[in-house]
């Protein structure tokens, strides 16, 4: 805290930017009128309102995750008469498919602008992204047995269009003795992505970041370090809402470039990357519990970011790179987590609790071959504690504590401005601070401060080029809504 009032009474054009947005912000909050709206692609499938599946999007009820679970599909009236009365009002819609929008602004300020590409220069702050992301949903029912969350994103700082989260489920349900069961495929380009759990990665708080502040450098490999570059076919089963079981396997599906991938491709998966995950939720009152593990395997073909003056030639002659993929080295990663959400769900007052802890073997074989890195085997851990409330969905507060931390390497993680290490270690750790407010279901404006204790191993001057790393602490006005 001490970070944020340092930062509220520093007074230079950009801080004053930020500083007047903020008011804004929470003057908003006092002041705008609440509606009960929402109109999303399930909600105009289905005619039940967002509150039934979310608490605030995207985090999902119990109601919501067997929703998911079911193929985004309501099965049968039973499980609608599930719902409470509140929330199981038909909504005013417009005659239109299951297909939703999403609008994404926001601006970033961070403590100290970073480095500009001129030497001696400084980046312009208080960065506004206008749109930071818009979204195009399907999401709903295909056919019978078959649903889908297909999702297709234009970036702004990329400005373009690409393949976002999508989960295409075929599922059924049964019974096992007296054990009701439900059981299906999921084919998706995420892992994690088709989990009902927000303690996960793929769905996991901060659920909004800035595309433009800096982010630690070492991430592990399921922390969504693949997202989008994968396609996997996994199989799972439920059992009476409570025990759960899934296992499948992923293969490089990179977007954007020419097939086949070659040895010029970086992080391709060689073979097959199995995936596993294990959980067990319990139902009680308003309340809720789940504990699981999740997990995979990998290997990985650096290609061109490593291979490059190893002494092997193109088909033309010319020096050129390695080819990994087909024949090594590869660099190997074992991750194993541990997961935990606790949510109570009130007819007013809403409380989650989300904790993972991920480790992370590595055996870099083909990075120590090629120069990028002096260890051939090394541990990256990484830990996030997140606390969430709300009260009558429309004015929340969330605070998370994170933490990576490994093994240093001054070759993995060499001193480079902004980005390096000074010391060669990858820990990096701070809190993120979050107000919201949601004056429609479909609607939520966010207040968020991100401050760093340690940053890419250090403190004061972690980076060898002095940007220490409160530096880095970054507020984020961000306004969504969805249609």
């Amino acid at each position: 805290m001490r970070t944020v009032l340092k930062y509220k009474i520093r007074f230079d054009p950009a801080r004053r930017t930020a500083s007047c947005v903020a008011a804004v912000f929470l003057a908003a909050i006092f002041l705008t009128p609440r509606a009960a709206h929402a109109v999303p692609s399930f909600a105009r499938q289905t005619g039940v309102a967002c509150e039934a599946c979310h608490t605030v999007f995207p985090e999902l009820t119990p109601f919501g995750r067997d929703f998911k679970m079911n193929g985004y599909i309501l099965q049968n009236e039973n499980e609608v008469s599930a719902i409470s009365e509140k929330n199981k009002k038909i909504l005013t819609l417009e005659d239109l498919p299951p297909i939703s929008f999403m609008f994404d602004a926001s601006m970033t300020n961070t403590n100290r602008a970073v480095p500009d590409t001129v030497v001696g220069g400084r980046a312009q702050n208080a960065q506004v992204e206008f749109p930071q992301q818009v979204s195009f949903f399907y999401a709903g029912k295909i056919a019978p047995h078959l649903g889908a969350f297909v999702q297709l994103t234009y970036s702004g700082p990329d400005d373009a269009f690409s393949m976002d989260n999508t989960d295409i489920r075929a599922v059924d349900t049964g019974a096992i003795g007296s054990a009701d069961i439900v059981y299906g495929l999921s084919f998706n380009n995420n892992m994690t992505v088709q989990d009902v759990f927000n303690s996960v990665p793929a769905w996991g708080f901060p659920f909004w970041v800035s595309a433009t502040a800096p982010t630690p450098a070492a991430a592990t490999v399921i922390d969504s370090k693949l997202a989008q570059d994968v396609a996997g076919l996994t199989a799972y089963l439920q059992i009476n809402r409570s025990f759960y079981g899934e296992a499948g396997v992923y293969r490089t599906a990179r977007l954007g470039q020419p097939a086949p991938l070659s040895s010029i491709d970086s992080n391709v998966v060689e073979g097959v990357a199995p995936y596993w995950r294990f959980a067990y939720e319990r139902r009680w009152g308003h309340n809720s519990w789940e504990a699981g593990t999740f997990g995979t395997y990998v290997a990985l073909a650096p290609g061109s970011a490593d291979a490059i003056g190893t002494g092997c030639t193109t088909a033309s002659g010319t020096p050129g790179f390695c080819n990994s993929i087909t024949s090594g080295p590869y660099n190997y990663f074992t991750d194993t987590a541990l997961d935990t959400q606790y949510q109570f769900i009130g007819d007013r007052d809403i409380f989650t609790v989300t904790g993972v802890w991920i480790h992370e073997n590595a055996e870099r074989d083909a990075d120590v071959a090629f120069g990028s890195a002096s260890r051939l085997n090394s541990v990256l851990q990484t830990a996030r504690l997140s606390a969430e409330y709300y009260y009558d969905h429309t004015y929340g507060a969330s605070i998370q504590y994170f933490t990576t931390w490994g093994d240093a390497d001054p070759v993995l993680y060499a001193p480079a401005s902004l980005t390096g290490s000074n010391n060669g270690k990858p820990d990096s750790n701070g809190e993120v601070f979050e107000l919201n407010y949601v004056p429609w279901l479909n609607t939520k404006l966010s207040l968020q401060y991100v401050a760093y204790n340690e940053f890419n191993g250090g403190g004061g001057n972690y980076d060898g080029f002095n940007r220490n790393a409160s530096d880095n602490n970054t507020l984020l006005v961000n306004f969504w809504f969805a249609f």
